[in-house]
């Protein structure tokens, strides 16, 4: 396990303007190091026998491999080292095999920000975790490895511990509340005036929601002026595209 210092990342993925943004997105965040780029199988398995990164973000569509199949070979490897799938890939075998081979996290593209960084911070706490463990134990009880794989009693409270900064998550309840009372979706400036916060903080906590798969956005185009974003808890946009 190596040391206290910013988490080693390498980005597999074939598309140099993807891999860019991924990299533009790690440069945002504190503790994060991108240490190279790969676009190749034979890239991928000289830069992981190089610099064995701590982190891997890696795609599954490349024109000479499948990244499963490089995901497979990692884990087989004896070196230490995770690996959160980014992919367009949604097909459920796809998903299904990654999660067996102990992917960290799997994100479908495009990827937002929001869900990029939510999943990036979890792998940063479970990286420190796992470094205080190794320090300070040579085992460990049921109630940390518990808490090393989030499996709190709690749900709630292990959801709110890994909010993005500037959510709080009594606001959070107050827009789905807001949210949960109509059936034909709402703007950010209803929003905001129904939970008591500005336009562009309403605006922020709805894109954080859609960001995690809680609500849905779609565009309603009025007779003047520009179309706005309409949010939607995530079973109810079926309702509205039943009437």
């Amino acid at each position: 396990m190596k040391g206290n210092r910013d988490i080693e990342v390498l980005i597999v993925e074939d598309d140099l303007r993807i891999a860019e943004i991924q990299k533009r997105f790690l440069d945002l965040m504190d503790g994060f190091q991108p240490v190279g780029i790969a676009a190749s199988y034979v890239e991928a398995k000289t830069l992981i026998e190089v610099l064995q990164p701590d982190l891997i973000l890696l795609d599954v569509y490349f024109p000479d491999m499948d990244g499963l199949d490089l995901l497979k070979e990692t884990k087989l490897q004896t070196k230490q080292m995770d690996v959160i799938m980014i992919t367009a890939a949604k097909e459920i075998d796809k998903v299904q095999a990654a999660i067996r081979l102990g992917v960290f996290d799997y994100i479908i593209k495009p990827v937002v920000f929001e869900r990029f960084k939510q999943s990036l911070q979890r792998f940063q706490d479970y990286h420190r975790k796992l470094i205080k463990l190794n320090e300070e134990n040579s085992q460990i009880s049921q109630q940390e490895i518990d808490k090393l794989l989030w499996k709190e009693n709690d749900s709630t409270t292990n959801e709110r511990v890994y909010l993005p900064k500037g959510i709080d998550p009594l606001t959070l309840e107050k827009v789905l509340e807001v949210l949960s009372k109509v059936k034909t979706g709402l703007t950010a400036e209803i929003v905001a005036k129904e939970v008591g916060v500005s336009r562009t903080t309403a605006r922020r906590y709805l894109e954080h929601l859609v960001a995690i798969e809680k609500i849905e956005a779609d565009l309603s185009y009025g007779t003047v002026g520009r179309p706005e974003r309409v949010y939607f808890l995530a079973d109810k946009i079926f309702d509205k595209l039943a009437e």
